[in-house]
């Protein structure tokens, strides 16, 4: 596993031994960041990383140029991990939190330009991340949330869905909040 883009480029990730992770494959991190290289500033954003597991995600941020990244993972030896990471690169950037990751939507108050989510496959409440987001208020108006999971997981109906890209066994669904509309009177 290794950082695709940005001044990581190339670093290798060795995560621990023994661990149940299945961290995003190089193919599928190279094609969701060919997407948004194309479609949004990677530079000077707030980057909230969810299931953060092995940190692969929160690094390609830093790496591109993120101002800020917040990751949010569970286990303790993928957090002891990235702590390590964290550590030996020097990051001042990353801040992580060690959390369940629904106890900290539910608590958790700030403003991201992107949320991603890689949750376990098949892990039970992946089809409601985009509603806890979006009721936590953490995108900001020209946020966008990702969400990492299996084919068998469809979140198309969320009204805030805007496209869904496959690479392999990995999709990623993107969410946007909606723009909101102009006061035709013109009195806000």
């Amino acid at each position: 596993m290794r950082i695709v883009g940005g001044k990581y480029r190339n670093r290798r990730i060795v995560p621990p031994k023994g661990i149940e992770a299945r961290p995003t494959t190089d193919y599928a991190k190279e094609g969701l960041f060919n997407i948004l290289h194309h479609s949004a500033v990677l530079e000077g954003i707030r980057v909230l990383d969810l299931f953060a597991g092995t940190g692969s995600i929160s690094l390609e941020f830093l790496s591109r140029g993120a101002e800020h990244v917040t990751a949010v993972e569970q286990d303790a030896k993928l957090f002891a991990h990235l702590k390590r990471t964290c550590e030996s690169l020097e990051e001042t950037t990353w801040h992580l939190v060690k959390s369940d990751v629904f106890a900290f939507l539910r608590s958790h108050r700030g403003t991201y330009d992107i949320v991603f989510a890689d949750p376990p496959f098949y892990m039970e409440g992946t089809a409601k991340l985009p509603t806890l987001v979006q009721e936590a208020g953490l995108l900001g108006k020209d946020g966008l949330l990702i969400v990492e999971h299996p084919k068998d997981t469809d979140m198309s109906a969320h009204p805030w869905f805007t496209k869904q890209r496959t690479y392999g066994a990995v999709h990623f669904s993107f969410f946007t909040p909606p723009t909101p509309s102009p006061d035709p009177a013109g009195t806000k």
